[in-house]
Formats: C-alpha cells, structure tokens, sequence
C-alpha cells in the first residue's frame, strides 16, 4: 500500500524565508495544485491576512478555501488553528463557530489551552480534527509536559463515541521535535499503535527542519501517514533548497518507496505495515474522507 502524504504549504514561514515559500491565496493554490499533482493526498495551510499575520477570521479563512477549491484543489483541506492565529481559547472558538466556509480538517495542539474544546466545536460543525502532540523535545520538563498533552489527547479520544465504521473524524497527529536516537524507532512504533487503537484509525508522524526527512523515514516504516512541505522544511534530503513543494513531496514520494522496499527486505524492522489514510477529495466527498 502507498504512503499517505499531506503537504504542509507555508507553516509559520514568511518572505524572509525565500521566493519558493507560497504566501498569497493564488501562490498558495498554485503551489497546492503542483503539490498534489506530484503525490500529496493532503494539504495543510495556515490562513494569513494580506499583511502576513496568521487568522482564523472567516475574511481570511473562506476566502482562502474558496481560492484552492476554485483553482481545482480538490484533496482534503486543513487549517491550523493554533494560538499562533488567535491566542484566546474563547476567541478561538468563537472565529470557529463564525466560519462560513468550512474546511475539511483543522489541526488542533492539544499542549494549548482549551485543545479539547475547540475540537469538539469543529466535530459539532462538521470539520474532522487533526489532534497534534509534540514529543522528543531535550530535557525533563519537556518530556513530563509531551507525558501530559498525550495524556489529554488519550482523555479525549477516550471520551468520544465509537467512530463509525468507514469514518474517522479524529486523527493523531505526532511531531517528532527531534530525530529519535537509535532506541527511539521501537519506541515511536508502540506509541503510533497505541495511538492507532485509541483513534481506531490513521496516525500521522512527521518533523520539521532536521527532524523532517528522518522522522517521514520512520513514518513509512511504522505504517503512518506523514507530511511534509516548505512549512516543515526548506531542503531536500541531499541537502539542495527546495523549489516548490512539488518538489518536496515529489522527494518524499521516492523516499517512501525505497524505505518501503527496505522494509520488505528487513525481517527485524520494527514496521507494522504499511498504513493508508481514509480517501476521497474536499468537503464534497464521503464523511470518510475527511
């Protein structure tokens, strides 16, 4: 089975960044349209006011999704809607509950405050959620604090009824802050099972910067979607800028299929199969797509 991918378009990058990082609505949906062309079932974008700033405003998110989905970008559409576009849980929810037009998934940190709410108030409109933990960052305090987001994550899956089957509207979603060290694949494999059995469906891994290319390496040997794009990381794996984020998920596209070859070949890996996220396109397909 082939890798799921989701390209992540700009993230918090800005001008200062370079020409390749897509910035305006119709840069950002021409780059959307070279990127699922190349491979990517996915994209992620992070709504932006003419002036940069990140938002959550239905002027800013409707009419971004309205430009992709014109420009004929059809996969399923995320948002991030983290503190970085509104840092007030209550102001959050309320731009949530505002939005006109709706994406298909929206990422939710479930380190910030009211993670838990917000989800619930994307479920009740119909938006699945990507439910994000950061693990792997240096030092106790960290470990302790990724101990306690994948304790709240754990609470709220526990919390939700029974996905029906064919559908799920709630999706893991792992960072890996840094490249595990050489026990560290064992031990992400058992945390995306566990994961799997909570959400009884998908799991995403994936890095950014240096972690980027080793962590989407160990994605396709645990068996989990992954994501990459110029919002994760700017260079290909030998080094060279990259140019587009076609060219990124074209990239990791190749770098799924040797490392599935290398499973194949590789009794003792600790892959557990290849994974496929739900299918289908943008918010006109089946719930299972989204």
């Amino acid at each position: 089975m082939s890798l799921r991918l989701q390209v992540s378009l700009n993230g918090a990058r800005g001008a200062a960044d370079g020409a390749a990082v897509p910035l305006s609505p119709g840069d950002l949906a021409e780059s959307a349209l070279g990127a699922v062309a190349a491979g990517a079932a996915e994209v992620l974008v992070h709504p932006r006011t003419p002036c940069g700033r990140e938002s959550l405003s239905p002027r800013v998110v409707g009419p971004l999704l309205e430009a992709l989905r014109g420009a004929g970008v059809f996969v399923p559409l995320s948002v991030c809607a983290s503190i970085a576009a509104e840092p007030d849980p209550a102001g959050r929810l309320e731009r949530v509950r505002s939005w006109t037009v709706l994406p298909d998934r929206a990422a939710v940190h479930f380190a910030e405050p009211g993670a838990a709410e917000l989800a619930r108030a994307l479920l009740a409109r119909g938006v699945a959620v990507d439910a994000v933990v950061v693990v792997g960052t240096a030092g106790a305090a960290a470990g302790e604090g990724a101990a306690a987001w994948l304790g709240s994550l754990a609470r709220f899956l526990a919390s939700r009824r029974p996905e029906s089957a064919g559908v799920v509207r709630v999706r893991p979603v792992v960072e890996l802050a840094a490249v595990p060290a050489a026990s560290g694949p064992a031990a992400v494999a058992g945390l995306v099972a566990a994961l799997r059995r909570r959400a009884v469906g998908p799991v995403l891994v994936y890095g950014r910067e240096a972690a980027a290319w080793p962590v989407l390496r160990l994605a396709v040997r645990c068996g989990a979607d992954a994501r990459i794009g110029l919002g994760d990381v700017l260079r290909l794996p030998d080094g060279r800028p990259a140019g587009s984020n076609a060219a990124l998920v074209a990239a990791a596209r190749e770098a799924a299929g040797a490392g599935a070859a290398g499973r194949r070949g590789d009794t003792g890996g600790v892959g557990v199969g290849m994974g496929v996220g739900t299918g289908g396109g943008g918010r006109g397909a089946t719930a299972a797509s989204r």
